[in-house]
């Protein structure tokens, strides 16, 4: 089963679980989906109603909470620390997690130094295996461990919630590059046309050539029959050539001295 599939699951879960509790049984439940190890995507459980009634309450927190989750980071957390529960280690590992994820957004080579920064992490040999055993085996991000060049390139991540504005952006880019594709259709149409213009040309001079080879050739061919015949007449006339036989038999005229 493939990560998009079990956060399907996971979420169609916790959704409906959020639309039948309310107040303090719902901070249990943010609780359980921000520690649940397969899951990745929070904004349609924090679209729930119930969920968005927490606001202005003294359960707001956990409403801060799973918005951290959907769009924050691990240095998020640090710098506003004391506007969140206290998490737990499941909690913290899933947001390193996250963490990672939005890196991954905005640059394919992580260099190790940012990474140990942005996670907290000691050194490059807990970086690497925090990488291979609770991202790569994970599922979320496919990439290689560069150690010569101390970097993780990534060739695969998976998706973060949306960020509020951000949909604007991505309407925004994905117009432009619709647009790019358009005019790239359009040139390469007109390209195949004049291809097609120039392929008809090549055939028309290709048979006009031929048809004048075929005309040489005739011309040759009528030529060369015309000079045939022409010495088969010359050859067949009486008297046209004399026969040897008939040249032997002849006296020879005698030369007088003068």
């Amino acid at each position: 089963m493939d990560i998009e599939q079990k956060q399907a699951e996971h979420i169609d879960y916790f959704v409906r679980i959020a639309s039948t509790h309310k107040g303090a049984s719902l901070a249990n439940l943010v609780v359980e989906a921000t520690s649940h190890p397969s899951l990745f995507a929070f904004s349609e459980i924090l679209a729930v109603p119930n969920v968005l009634e927490l606001q202005g309450t003294e359960n707001s927190i956990y409403l801060d909470l799973l918005r951290l989750f959907a769009h924050g980071t691990w240095t998020d957390y640090k710098s506003n620390a004391g506007c969140f529960p206290q998490l737990i280690p499941d909690q913290i590992l899933k947001l390193k997690q996250l963490t990672v994820l939005t890196l991954a957004e905005t640059a394919k080579v992580l260099p190790y130094d940012v990474l140990m920064q942005e996670l907290d992490v000691a050194n490059v040999r807990e970086l690497e295996d925090f990488l291979i055993n609770e991202c790569m085996y994970v599922g979320i991000v496919r990439g290689k461990l560069d150690q010569l060049r101390r970097c993780f390139e990534v060739q695969f991540a998976a998706g973060r919630d949306l960020r509020p504005g951000q949909l604007g952006n991505m309407i925004q880019t994905l117009t432009s590059w619709l647009t790019t594709s358009e005019n790239l259709l359009i040139s390469i149409q007109e390209k195949i046309k004049w291809a097609d213009t120039m392929s008809e040309l090549d055939k028309k001079h290709r048979k006009e050539v031929e048809e004048k080879v075929e005309e040489v050739k005739k011309s040759i061919s009528l030529k060369a029959d015309i000079d045939f015949r022409g010495h088969e007449e010359i050859y067949s006339e009486p008297g046209g050539v004399m026969d040897y036989e008939e040249d032997r038999s002849r006296p020879k005229r005698r030369r007088h001295p003068i």
